[in-house]
């Protein structure tokens, strides 16, 4: 299988060569792995039939309700129903490998990705020399000096990427390569965040996230980052602006100077950079605060995203959360509509601060062209049907919010039923299981005393060990921005209305609407989750399948201790160092108080982890010898949460 995947991937270069001298083609490639390259190969069987917006329907209540008119109603796709088939799982594992839904087109043509410092004859020479050797970190040595604030980082420096290569594969995991009538674009799948290689077998571990993926420095490396500014901290636009500034006509009438490209790119830069490897920024509050990439073990960890914003329609949320990974986060035009309430910036400002510095002509806004931005992005997108540059079904709402989708899009793929692929995602990711190290039998049933004892299941309840509740950040006690960062949706916040999963895409001009019903309950979870209705928002209770390779810990991403818990404290002890968590270690610093210190002590003395609001405190829920446990105590419930493979149930 491993030869198999090594010819997959030459055969894959080759037909980008070739395509090189056949400019009227496309051709894309994205490694996928089959079945036999897994290290948790094994599968959870889906015990629902059907989802219906988030509920599920098991085969014996389905065959009853086939039986009368009203229940086939009910199983209707235009009543919202997905069957759950294996053929909707095989296609969701194939769209977590290979699907971007288009977002190439925003990180090649107007973020850069590769036009910066990372070029492609870089990225190929790096390849190169790791040749079908298995790798959690692909380094890259730089094309061009890299400036990030003070600090210049000159051509030639050996850089980590945090991009796995499996055993047998010559690609990246999760980067999909388009070649496209003579231009080559890359694009990042679901794989590239939410799955990894095991170091010692180099086998793919389906489902982990990615715990060393530099994300923040691959997007400083690009030549255009400063389209992306809405994800670091830029307090005010305006303090870009420089002295010979052109400026733009606004909806009010009235004109505003554009920033700086160049001062605001030196600005951002530095500040993604500074993100810890394995973590991300999903938000676009204009404030620095990524969070750990999530683990894809969804069967009953709902709600989803840190905040437990995503909760309600297909898969309990799961669904608008993959929509929101490959839409907001994946293409910043998406929002463009909803910049005046969401950022406080006109819609032109908006997307001339994000043009003006596009590597591809066709994208890039030019003040003497007289175009306007939106004209420049209306003339150049490839998907002319949705207003973004992804493929995306336009929800009544657009350009608003929507507690079932954040921009009012819903992704979509030419040929098949709207939002079919974000489906079948989220079916896939609902089979997933987790590996486990192996463990002292006796101790993890000691261990799963220990956890009861010490009353971790008062939240930590259920099949996948969560009671599936937001809670209130001062209750959980962690780093709180990450929690505020949805609260400015408010003020485009209209009720959920989403396309009807019998609608085709393209869609008509009028589609089948469901309109979603949110009880007070759930109301009130939801506005916790987004920083609604006066709260300052909340934590989802973590489930805790997979704790083994989801390492380090807590939603801000700091409970990090390496393997030498002596010296390896804190983020600049490991991911910042280049060293990879222990989970036991790190799981250790989450219940003993004293090793936790020393971890955040770490943490709020590096520059970087402030300026990322990073800082592994809270949660502060003790299980050490203060508490009244003993070191074995400790010892043995860190072996039950490591023994964690998927939700208990069928």
């Amino acid at each position: 299988m491993r030869l198999i995947g090594i010819l997959g991937g030459v055969l894959g270069i080759a037909a980008l060569v070739y395509a090189a001298m056949m400019t009227l083609v496309t051709v894309e490639y994205a490694p996928f792995p089959s079945e036999a390259d897994l290290e948790n190969p094994g599968r959870r069987p889906s015990a629902a039939a059907y989802d219906v917006l988030g509920t599920k329907v098991m085969p014996a209540q389905a065959a009853q309700m086939r039986a009368t008119t009203r229940g086939l109603d009910h199983l209707s796709r235009r009543n919202g129903a997905i069957e759950i088939t294996p053929e909707l799982v095989r296609m969701g594992r194939e769209a977590f490998y290979k699907e971007t839904f288009g977002n190439e087109w925003f990180l090649t043509d107007v973020m850069g990705l590769l036009d910066g410092a990372i070029t492609p004859w870089a990225m190929t020479k790096a390849i190169l020399a790791n040749f079908a050797n298995p790798t959690t970190d692909l380094k890259v040595r730089l094309a061009k000096d890299l400036r990030l604030g003070d600090q210049v980082l000159p051509a030639g420096t050996l850089v980590s990427t945090g991009l796995d290569i499996p055993a047998g594969q010559i690609m990246p995991m999760g980067i999909k390569m388009v070649w496209d009538k003579g231009a080559l674009r890359a694009g990042i799948t679901c794989a590239a965040c939410h799955s990894t290689v095991d170091p010692a077998t180099g086998r793919v571990v389906e489902g982990a996230p990615n715990p060393d993926f530099n994300v923040g420095f691959m997007l400083a490396a690009s030549s255009n980052t400063a389209a992306y500014f809405t994800h670091v901290t830029v307090e005010d636009p305006a303090a870009f602006v420089g002295p010979d500034a052109p400026r733009i006509a606004t909806a009010s009438g009235g004109t505003v100077a554009v920033p700086d490209k160049e001062l605001l790119e030196t600005a951002v830069d530095a500040q993604f950079a500074a993100w810890p490897p394995g973590s991300f920024d999903s938000t676009v509050d204009m404030v620095s605060n990524p969070t750990s990439i999530p683990d894809s073990f969804t069967a009953e960890a709902h709600p989803f995203g840190w905040s437990g914003f995503a909760q309600i329609g297909p898969f309990r949320g799961s669904t608008m959360l993959s929509n929101n990974v490959h839409a907001v986060n994946a293409d910043a035009t998406t929002v463009a509509g909803a910049a005046s309430e969401l950022l406080g910036m006109d819609t032109e400002l908006y997307l001339a601060t994000m043009l003006q510095g596009a590597p591809n002509p066709a994208f890039r806004w030019d003040p003497g062209s007289g175009r306007t931005p939106s004209e420049v992005l209306e003339q150049a997108n490839p998907t002319p049907i949705s207003p973004s540059l992804v493929s995306a079904a336009v929800m009544p709402s657009w350009p608003n919010v929507t507690y079932i989708s954040t921009d009012s899009l819903q992704l979509s793929t030419p040929g098949l039923p709207v939002w079919e692929k974000v489906n079948a995602i989220s079916a896939f990711q609902d089979t997933l299981t987790a590996p486990v190290p192996r463990l002292n039998a006796s101790s993890v049933r000691r261990g799963q005393g220990v956890f009861s004892r010490a009353g971790c299941a008062d939240c930590h309840v259920g099949p996948a060990l969560t009671n599936n509740r937001v809670l209130p950040v001062a209750e959980v006690g962690t780093q709180p921005s990450r929690a505020r960062a949805l609260a400015a949706t408010e003020k485009a916040l209209v009720p959920s209305v989403m396309i009807a999963p019998s609608t085709p895409f393209p869609p008509p001009a009028e589609p089948d609407l469901i309109k979603i019903q949110i009880p007070p309950d759930r109301l009130e979870q939801l506005q916790l989750g987004w920083a609604h209705a006066g709260t300052d928002g909340g934590y989802k209770v973590k489930g805790l399948v997979g704790l083994a390779v989801s390492a380090p810990y807590l939603h801000d991403h700091g409970v990090a201790v390496g393997p030498d818990a002596a010296t390896q404290a804190g983020l600049p002890g490991t991911l910042y160092a280049g060293v990879l968590p222990d989970p036991v270690n790190s799981l250790r610093a989450m219940v003993d108080r004293n090793l936790r210190a020393r971890v955040v002590s770490a943490n709020r003395e590096d520059a970087r982890a402030a300026m990322s609001n990073v800082s592994g405190e809270g949660h502060e829920f003790w299980v050490d010898t203060e508490a009244g446990f003993t070191a074995q105590d400790q010892a043995d419930l860190i072996s039950f949460l490591l023994s964690i493979e998927r939700a208990a149930g069928p």
